[in-house]
């Protein structure tokens, strides 16, 4: 079996997306990414990172509230104004006029969470008091209830768990750290790649972290999102 590996949110930034694949020398046929949500919005190759993302043969994606934006408008043409505002004008001009069907399915497919191991990975979070398998869109997509309680506790030397999880891993909400940070046994992994941050992927056994440039500047004189 290869390796396992969990990336954060990419909103857009294939170049930083292509220099993590190449320096964790990611095998496409052998190795298995997790993905947590939100390649779409931000940075101008949307259409670009989702073609590089179905050419690995282990992927699982987790459906982040970007992506279900950007799909309700591959769906239905609706353009939500926030959306538009906060990304989703990337989007639209990364496809044109041309929205591969293939794309569609891809988001269409997204999970909601995945379970792996005893490790739970989701977008957003959820609420560690009630089982997962009950919880709703809101909570996985957008809640950012579980990152905040993360970031007040980082650093603290208490061993105690927040959830029935031996891991969490989580995007949506970016930290200025250019490497993921760990709370308990909460990950996040949003290491702003949609703002000036960068782009980071972990190999979930060896806790090994690979990251890419600075997005923007990979990117130079591309401004990206406006606000989370």
């Amino acid at each position: 079996m290869g390796r396992v590996f969990v990336i954060g949110d990419i909103h857009g930034a294939y170049r930083a997306l292509r220099q993590c694949l190449e320096r964790s020398q990611f095998d496409r046929m052998k190795d298995t990414l997790i993905c947590l949500g939100d390649v779409c919005d931000g940075w101008p190759e949307t259409r670009a990172s989702i073609d590089e993302l179905l050419r690995i043969d282990n992927l699982i994606y987790i459906l982040g509230n970007h992506d279900w934006w950007s799909l309700e408008w591959m769906v239905s043409g609706k353009i939500e104004e926030v959306w538009y505002q906060q990304g989703g004008k990337a989007t639209i001009d990364s496809y044109g006029e041309d929205i591969p069907i293939d794309h569609v399915h891809f988001l269409t497919r997204g999970r909601m969470y995945y379970v792996f191991h005893n490790k739970l990975f989701v977008h957003a979070g959820f609420d560690p008091a009630r089982p997962v398998e009950q919880q709703n869109l809101h909570t996985f997509l957008w809640d950012r209830s579980l990152a905040r309680i993360a970031l007040d506790l980082a650093g603290h030397s208490k061993t105690e768990k927040l959830s029935s999880f031996d891991e969490v891993y989580i995007g949506h909400t970016p930290i200025t750290n250019h490497t993921p940070l760990k709370a308990f046994e909460i990950w996040l992994m949003d290491t702003g790649a949609g703002w000036s941050g960068v782009l980071s992927m972990m190999n979930i056994d060896t806790k090994e972290v690979f990251t890419s440039d600075p997005v923007p500047t990979l990117y130079p004189g591309v401004e990206g999102r406006q606000r989370k």
